[in-house]
């Protein structure tokens, strides 16, 4: 099967392949074939590209998508209150058909956004049909998606007998693959964060760990000096550690997710973007969960752009959209398949509207993009080739059903939790 995007202004995010006013792509089996100023392919489906930019879908390097239910609920909570609403007081109320629920629209709606690549880090895991069903939402979407597995939070029985049970079932090679989500030593020792990293180098999976320190704690210090940095290791928000550390994160090779929105509304600090590049990391960008912050990514970098210029004036607008494209791809393991219009990798490709009264005339469509864009923007998705969103609609998706089914679902959570839905709840968390 060949497809030819035709006529739009191509942003590729590969050097190689730079940026052309006006340039086609050629998509055979999946795969980008060619890009250039025009090519011919009579016997190509066309797309036309007219007055849209073309480049590689984003990337979401940190979600949770199991808590989609509960969109907008948590705008006025802390980290604290956020921590005892969806961990103590929700999530011992989910079913299996309630994670497949969250996970499906919420996944649907990082591909809406442009999102075409996202690490679903779960941690919902009461039991294995838990599990089951988030790996069963991810595959009843078109995306590329990673299933990072949190077994440590919640799982019933062994952690490592649960990995191993998802990773036979997860082998890669397929849009759902698998990563290991680690506890921490915060939150478990030293030897078990050991024994989890050899379980996962066992298996050939990355890992990924939230951290942040209040000045008092080093974690990244106390991992480096029982030798647990490794470079498949994405480290996420970071918030509070030492510019040694991060160089230590960076000599070791790994990477690092942040989720500016979530970090300064919830209380864990500034966005670490400047400090990381510093150190010589690239960072990389994440919604983390809906029911505080909205769910596309141009809201994120937005937000990553103007803080970092408000501290410092430093970064510019390319480089926040390699933050959400091959820097992300990089930190997931994928960067040989996406995050970037190659020749050989697959065609993870969105098309951007320019006539669209929020942004024209686009004269610089990388500022425009990171500046001013929105999810309204996003006419077209590909996902390996697939057009999963055509004319700004979802491909073969019944909302008005799942909406209804996602709605029955929160109301359920809610009841059984004693939680109104008026408005009025907030969590307590000296109360947990």
């Amino acid at each position: 099967m060949r497809i030819l995007l035709t006529g739009g202004t191509v942003v590729s995010m590969d050097p190689a392949v730079g940026d052309l006013e006006r340039g086609d792509v050629l998509i055979e089996d999946g795969v980008i074939v060619e890009v250039a100023e025009a090519i011919e392919a009579p016997d190509a489906e066309t797309i036309d590209a007219t007055d849209r930019i073309v480049m590689p879908g984003f990337v979401d390097t940190h979600r949770h998508s199991w808590q989609t239910a509960f969109r907008g609920v948590g705008a006025d909570w802390t980290f604290p209150e956020w921590a005892v609403a969806m961990h103590r007081t929700l999530k011992p109320r989910y079913r299996p058909e309630d994670v497949y629920l969250g996970t499906l629209l919420g996944r649907l709606e990082a591909l809406h956004c442009g999102v075409t690549t996202m690490l679903d880090w779960f941690h919902c895991a009461q039991s294995p049909e838990h599990a089951d069903a988030a790996v069963a939402a991810l595959h009843d979407t078109a995306g590329r998606s990673v299933f990072c597995h949190g077994a440590g939070w919640g799982t019933t029985g062994s952690v490592e007998d649960e990995i191993r049970r998802v990773r036979s079932a997860l082998p890669g090679g397929g849009l759902v693959t698998m990563s290991f989500g680690l506890r921490g030593a915060e939150d478990t020792s030293m030897d078990t964060v050991a024994e989890e990293l050899k379980l996962a180098a066992e298996l050939g999976l990355r890992t990924s760990l939230h951290v942040e320190s209040d000045g008092t704690r080093r974690p990244v210090a106390d991992l480096h000096e029982h030798g647990l940095l490794r470079d498949t290791t994405t480290f996420v928000h970071v918030n509070g550690v030492g510019d040694d550390e991060l160089r230590m994160l960076a000599d070791a090779g790994g990477s690092v997710s942040i989720s500016p929105d979530v970090e300064l509304k919830m209380g864990f600090g500034w966005p670490m973007t400047g400090r990381m590049l510093a150190a010589g990391l690239r960072p990389t960008l994440s919604v983390d969960d809906v029911p505080s912050v909205g769910g596309d990514m141009f809201a994120t970098m937005r937000t990553a752009f103007v803080v970092q210029r408000g501290l410092d004036g430093g970064l510019n607008s390319r480089d926040l959209l390699e933050f959400a494209t091959v820097d992300g791809a990089d930190a997931l393991g994928l960067a040989t398949r996406t995050g970037s219009l190659t020749p050989g990798k697959a065609a993870d490709v969105i098309l951007l509207r320019t006539d669209d009264i929020t942004v024209l005339p686009v004269t610089d469509p990388v500022g425009t993009v990171v500046a001013a864009g929105h999810p309204g923007l996003v006419d077209t998705v590909l996902v390996a080739g697939r057009v999963v969103k055509r004319d700004g609609v979802l491909v073969d998706v019944d909302l008005p059903a799942l909406k209804a089914r996602l709605v029955e679902s929160r109301d359920q959570i809610a009841a059984a939790a004693g939680v109104p839905l008026d408005g009025t709840w907030r969590p307590r968390p000296q109360a947990a």
